[in-house]
């Protein structure tokens, strides 16, 4: 069954790039699976050192759209690490692409954090 992957890149503030990880890694992605939203991979990026990416699959558009206004709506959000990971992120870019099960699996197994 394919899946919407979204893909999020962020460009980091200089010298943010830990902090935002240890965040992401300790706070939001916990949270996030919590919400049970499938985190496909997420990490700093191998070409950039001010770069970061957040990959995450949905069972469509509409999915994602839903996930994400309960998610990024939701007071644990907004009173958690919210205002600690904005403060790192200099700008973000959002990527939809459809996949296959097996290209999310090799994703996963490729990038895993």
């Amino acid at each position: 069954m394919q899946r919407l992957i979204e893909i999020r890149s962020y460009k980091l503030m200089p010298d943010t790039a830990a902090a935002f990880h240890d965040i992401m890694s300790n706070k939001a992605v916990p949270m996030l699976q919590e919400w049970h939203t499938d985190v496909v991979a997420y990490g700093p990026s191998a070409h950039e050192p001010d770069s970061y990416f957040l990959i995450r699959a949905y069972n469509d558009l509409a999915d994602l759209n839903a996930q994400q206004e309960a998610f990024y709506g939701s007071d644990a959000w907004r009173q958690g690490p919210r205002v600690e990971l904005l403060a790192c992120i200099e700008t973000y870019l959002n990527t939809v692409v459809w996949l296959g099960p097996e290209a999310i699996e090799d994703m996963r197994r490729r990038n895993a954090s």
